[in-house]
């Protein structure tokens, strides 16, 4: 296994798994039945992320004129769901964790079936080889989910109920910790993909900005314009603008065996820490996030 395997396929997923088990510890169950009751923001972050976002990255590559393969690699990041590195920048923004968690795990179900019927129509339009059969790995997809998110979550939630002065009293500790494996994530992935980032910026990586600026952008202004709260528009924000990079590299790489595709990926994956990086800063030290 290379440097690179081993970052992404057993550093990341630990290291958010520990990040999923501490936010878990700051959630009540009533966190998402209140959710429930009110839909209107899971309805409205399911539509930034599952049309807006497409939209905007197909539109990006028709006015950018992508070559073909990088047109399609665009669009592969822009029909992948949240990934738990959202729910990671959420928490330390001081945004609804619930209704990121909730997100993530609707979207990610969701674009099993959306990703197909999307990429078949990009790799049609752009002139790639239409004969490509797209077909995701659901069960590895359900797995990855569950593994990093579900299943620690859940574990912390069982220790807020039933050690609820523990769970207080490791808050700030693991809000701390998060931050410190964020950056340590941020560094492992640019050390594991340097070649790839480092082309990917050169040819795709002002369009890939845009795509990520304009996606955040997109979210909070229709928040605001539904009249969300802050917690809750920081939740969608982040839930537009920070995809699954490493479901997109398995389509990319592995489904239709094209590692140019995985390009944008790479170029896309360093915005968005960037970005997320400054939200976090921006939110994070901020004292009237309470509603």
């Amino acid at each position: 296994m290379t440097i690179a395997e081993l970052i992404s396929k057993v550093f990341l997923p630990l290291s958010l798994a520990i990040i999923m088990l501490g936010m878990g510890m700051t959630l009540i169950t009533a966190d998402f039945t209140r959710i429930l009751k009110y839909p209107k923001a899971i309805f409205l972050g399911l539509t930034n992320q599952l049309i807006f976002l497409p939209l905007i990255g197909f539109m990006l590559a028709i006015v950018f004129d992508l070559n073909p393969v990088m047109a399609v690699g665009l669009m592969i990041l822009a029909t992948c769901p949240g990934g738990p590195t959202s729910n990671l920048i959420t928490l330390i923004c001081k945004g609804n964790i619930a209704l990121s968690v909730t997100l993530t795990a609707f979207s990610s179900m969701i674009s099993i079936l959306t990703i197909p019927f999307i990429l078949h129509f990009a790799i049609a339009y752009f002139g790639t080889d239409t004969n490509v059969f797209i077909k995701l790995p659901l069960a590895d997809t359900m797995v990855q989910i569950m593994g990093i998110t579900v299943i620690p979550i859940s574990i912390g939630m069982l220790v807020r109920k039933y050690k609820p002065s523990f769970a207080k009293q490791m808050e700030k500790p693991m809000r701390m910790a998060s931050a410190l494996l964020f950056i340590a994530v941020f560094i492992a992935v640019i050390a594991a993909n340097f070649t790839i980032i480092g082309r990917g910026m050169k040819e795709v990586g002002f369009v890939t900005l845009l795509l990520n600026l304009l996606t955040m952008s997109v979210g909070f202004l229709t928040a605001k314009l539904f009249k969300l709260n802050l917690k809750n528009a920081i939740s969608i924000t982040v839930e537009s603008g920070i995809q699954n990079g490493t479901l997109a590299f398995v389509i990319a790489t592995s489904i239709l065996n094209n590692v140019e595709m995985g390009i944008p990926i790479g170029a896309y994956a360093i915005w968005m820490f960037i970005t997320g990086g400054i939200l976090m800063w921006f939110w994070g030290k901020r004292k009237d996030i309470t509603t």
